[in-house]
């Protein structure tokens, strides 16, 4: 089975691009992502009140699906292999770039598991029930005020910085991408965007190397 789905991905990442299964969990994410970051602003700015409830069930509910996907993504990188394109072999740009994902996947991870715990240090026993599924707190009843309030002091303290470490690498990995699209002439942005129906040719490798002053001297002289 496995190898049929990476004989599958490699008629797309044969051709310098990203599975479309590669493509779904990007742009997934990243529209999961921004709406989450919407409404833990505008949470923050509401009156205490059944809006205000709604919107952090919801809130908590797209944590879960944050959860999971990034999961199911990161087994789908281990197991699959993505194309190989231009921005892999930049040396520090690269390593900088892998820098940049870890630290995705660190808040993908992180901040659901930090707001569950904020919210179990005050949940008392409460649940949200999401359809079939429902998410109980963990159970902190037992441990004293103070613990639990160095619980929700320290998770808290972790969501807020991890939304803040979130709110950095997004603009840096746009900027990243729309650098090596326009700049570089690189490959990477067109890799991974959908494929439009009836187009599935090869994406060409764009780098194109500079030439120095003095090379375009001794070539012209």
């Amino acid at each position: 089975m496995l190898k049929k789905i990476r004989a599958w991905a490699k008629t797309h990442t044969s051709k310098r691009r990203y599975s479309p299964v590669g493509v779904v969990f990007h742009w997934g994410m990243a529209v999961i992502i921004v709406l989450m970051l919407a409404i833990g602003w505008l949470m923050g700015r509401l009156d205490v009140g059944a809006w205000k409830l709604s919107m952090f069930e919801f809130h908590m509910a797209l944590g879960l699906v944050t959860l999971v996907l990034s999961g199911l993504r990161l087994v789908w990188r281990i197991l699959i292999p993505g194309p190989v394109n231009d921005a892999d072999a930049l040396g520090l740009q690269t390593t900088l770039s892998h820098i940049t994902h870890s630290a995705f996947y660190l808040c993908f991870v992180g901040l659901p598991f930090s707001g569950y715990l904020t919210w179990s240090a005050f949940a008392e026993g409460d649940r949200i029930d999401l359809g079939i599924f429902h998410i109980a707190p963990i159970a902190f009843d037992g441990l004293a005020f103070e613990t639990k309030s160095q619980i929700l002091y320290w998770a808290d303290a972790i969501h807020h910085a991890l939304i803040w470490l979130l709110l950095l690498i997004i603009p840096v990995h746009a900027g990243a991408a729309l650098k090596h699209h326009f700049w570089d002439r690189h490959d990477v942005l067109v890799g991974m965007l959908p494929v439009l129906a009836g187009d599935d040719s090869p994406v060409k490798p764009t780098h194109k190397r500079r030439v120095s002053r003095s090379q375009r001297r001794s070539k012209t002289g």
